[in-house]
């Protein structure tokens, strides 16, 4: 089966199959605990594109995006983090780049928090200027929980940074790269009712929360 990821492609190649769609991981690095790597976000995201990609027609996925906004996740090492601004200036770029070459959907498909209100502002931008593109955005976790079972996790409903939802996805698409004889969490006491901006550290005193 040929492949969908752009990075693997000829020029001729991606002539040939005439794609008209584009999947877009985004990710970010920044420590997942003693447990995962800490580019978590960027293997998940990318690994979940492709088996998307695979199942559609014309349909390719982009490098993995690892540099994100991070900045609230600066207290253990090692966190690469990008400006809001700068992120939003990225992703936007990305979408301007791909309707030129005639990529009329796509989807950003985000793996990390601090990306998401640049995801929206980029895709609505684009949106703005491209009426005719469809723009779709998707944050894997919130998906995920949706379609899964209200009983399928144990601790704090499977949320959490390299927690119970995050732990497991990441032994199914890239175990030899976990570590779990050292995870360990911390459950936050966060408001239900309100969208709280915190630091990780006001949070777990490890790299994780939840229950890896």
């Amino acid at each position: 089966m040929r492949s969908v990821q752009m990075e693997l492609m000829t020029s001729r190649e991606f002539l040939t199959v005439g794609f008209t769609t584009a999947i877009v991981p985004l990710g970010a690095v920044a420590s997942h605990g003693d447990h995962m790597p800490m580019g978590t976000d960027g293997f998940s995201a990318h690994a979940l594109a492709v088996r998307i990609a695979e199942r559609l027609e014309r349909t390719m996925v982009l490098p993995a995006n690892f540099l994100g906004m991070s900045g609230h996740y600066h207290h253990q090492p090692i966190c690469i983090s990008l400006s809001a601004d700068t992120q939003t200036r990225v992703i936007r770029d990305v979408v301007e780049s791909l309707h030129h070459w005639g990529i009329e959907r796509v989807l950003l498909l985000n793996a990390h928090d601090g990306i998401i209100p640049s995801t929206e502002i980029a895709a609505r931008d684009a949106k703005i200027a491209h009426p005719e593109m469809s723009i779709a955005t998707i944050d894997w976790w919130v998906i995920t929980n949706r379609r899964l079972p209200a009983d399928t996790w144990e601790v704090w409903g499977g949320w959490g940074h390299g927690g119970e939802v995050e732990t497991s996805l990441g032994l199914v698409l890239f175990p030899d790269l976990m570590q779990m004889e050292h995870a360990q969490g911390q459950v936050p006491k966060v408001d239900p009712y309100a969208k709280e901006l915190w630091l990780f550290e006001e949070l777990t005193a490890h790299g994780a929360s939840g229950a890896p």
